[in-house]
Parts: structure tokens; C-alpha cells; sequence
């Protein structure tokens, strides 16, 4: 008997895990009766899709704007769904808010710390993001308030969502004009008199730069918890489909990122701004017409 019991518990335990799984949830797609997730804070138009070129420094520019708009939908979602969290979904919403935060975080960090000193060197010009270390500075404080208050509630029923949305509201100006500008700067490094010219080695590098930062960036974060927010706050249907294959990877890969690694933190994920296929979906806290405190 006891060892009977001993071959259920994995079965049980990966029963339990893949019931919590997003590809269990369900999704209402969005009708435009409620809020969605491209407001208050504007989603970025890309480079490539703006200008239909595809140089090294415009497509570096795209794949960081999309990586961008994954957390301005994620800030969106959260700003509209705080004032709806009811009781019992508070603690999975707190969790929601705390993983954006170590996504934007972890994305500020590790940009200051390797992308931007590795473009640098490709240009020979330290001064190429000299507005856009000041424009850090500009949220950073507010970020820290953010996350300060989160992670202060000893009883996630004592989350305010209009609490929340205050501090919010003190850094959303100042964090949409940098993730927006700096989508500008670094398309803009394309006209740098110190650009690598394509087709040439020095290209060559540079691309290979913003493909290894890319595909290890958000991976670096968290692949429980920072992995699936990215993925579940990914429109593959925006700009008429044009990144419905973006980031680039296999399927199954892609599936197992959001469903399997995303089960972990299961609860958390009901509040993405899309499913697990990417599709944008009714935001859950509205879909209720009760009210948190």
C-alpha cells in the first residue's frame, strides 16, 4: 500500500500544479464594454511596423517596444483592475502587482547593467543614453513607493486598490514618457555617425548583442513568475498579427512557458491582459460588478 501511495503523490501534486494551469482558465474576449489594457498609459507603436525598415538599430528598437508594451499592459491592467479586486482574490492580485514590478525591475537592471553598456561600446559613445539614465530616475522612486506597499501588507485583505492606484499615479507620466522615448532612442542610433554598416561585421555583432540580451532578458527575471506575465500580457494580434510568432520559439516551448511554468503561480495570471495563446481577453476584476475596498 505504502508504495502505491508513494507512485500517486507525483501524479497527485502534477494533478494539483496543471488545475492552476492559464490553459484551464477561462477567457472572454474583449468587447470594448469595459477598460482594456492599452490605456491609461499609451502602447508604443514599433519601428518596424511605423517605418517598414528593418535595419539592426529600428529592429532592436521593435523587439524592445513589444517587450515594453508587455509591461504597459501589464501597469494598464493592474491600474484598472485594483479598485474591483474582491476579498478572496486579493492575495493572487497582490502577487499579480508584485511580479510586475520585479519585471520592471529586473528589465531596468540588467538594461543599465549589459544592453546599453554593450551599445555603447558598439558606437564608441557613452553619451548615446545620457537622457535616458536621467528619465530613470524620474520613476524610480515612485516604482520603489510601489513596491514598498505590497510588500508591506501583512494580510493581503488589507490591499486598497485605491491606495495602489495613488502611488501609481505618481510615477505613470514619467514612466510612459521613458519607455517611450527610449523606443525612439535606440531606433534613432540607425542615423549615429558611428552606426555599423549592414552587411559588415560590426553589424553582424550588433544584432547578435540585441538577440542574446533579448533572449535571455525576461528569463533572467523569473521563469515561474516573470516568464508568464510577459507572455500573458503579449498581444499576438496587435499590429494586424505582425508579431504573432514573436519572441521567436517553438511551440511547444511556448506553450509549456505559460502553461506548465505558469501554473506554479496560477492564481495570478486570471489577471493578464491576454490568454494563454496570446489573445486579449476581458479584464477579470471587471467582468464582476463587485467592488474591493
Amino acid at each position: 500500500m505504502a508504495g502505491y501511495l508513494l507512485l500517486a503523490i507525483p501524479t497527485i501534486l502534477v494533478s494539483l500544479l496543471f488545475s492552476r494551469s492559464p490553459f484551464l482558465m477561462s477567457s472572454s474576449p474583449t468587447t470594448g464594454a469595459n477598460p482594456w489594457a492599452d490605456s491609461p498609459m499609451k502602447l508604443i507603436t514599433t519601428p518596424q511596423y511605423e517605418t517598414n525598415q528593418a535595419d539592426l538599430f529600428t529592429t532592436g528598437a521593435t523587439h524592445m517596444a513589444l517587450l515594453h508594451n508587455s509591461i504597459l499592459r501589464g501597469y494598464n491592467s493592474i491600474y484598472h483592475q485594483a479598485p474591483h479586486v474582491q476579498d478572496q482574490d486579493k492575495a493572487d492580485f497582490v502577487g499579480y502587482a508584485l511580479t510586475w514590478h520585479k519585471f520592471v525591475k529586473s528589465h531596468h537592471d540588467d538594461e543599465e547593467e549589459r544592453l546599453f553598456a554593450e551599445i555603447e561600446k558598439l558606437v564608441g559613445d557613452k553619451t548615446v543614453f545620457a537622457t535616458t539614465h536621467r528619465e530613470h530616475q524620474h520613476f524610480l522612486p515612485g516604482l520603489e513607493d510601489f513596491h514598498a506597499y505590497l510588500a508591506s501588507l501583512t494580510d493581503p485583505a488589507q490591499f486598497s486598490g485605491a491606495e495602489l492606484r495613488r502611488i501609481m499615479s505618481t510615477f505613470q507620466q514619467p514612466f510612459e514618457v521613458h519607455f517611450h522615448s527610449e523606443i525612439a532612442t535606440l531606433a534613432g542610433l540607425a542615423s549615429h555617425p558611428n552606426a555599423p554598416r549592414e552587411g559588415t561585421a560590426e553589424a553582424a555583432m550588433a544584432r547578435a548583442v540585441f538577440k542574446s540580451w533579448g533572449k535571455s532578458t525576461v528569463s533572467r527575471a523569473g521563469t515561474a513568475d516573470v516568464v508568464p506575465f510577459f507572455l500573458m500580457n503579449l498581444d499576438r494580434g496587435v499590429e494586424g498579427g505582425m508579431w504573432a510568432n514573436w519572441p521567436p520559439m517553438p511551440a511547444p516551448i511556448r506553450w509549456g512557458l505559460a502553461n506548465v511554468a505558469g501554473a506554479w503561480y496560477g492564481g495570478r495570471w486570471r489577471f493578464a491582459s491576454c490568454d494563454a495563446q496570446g489573445r486579449s481577453r476581458e479584464l477579470y476584476a471587471l467582468e464582476s460588478p463587485a467592488s474591493g475596498s
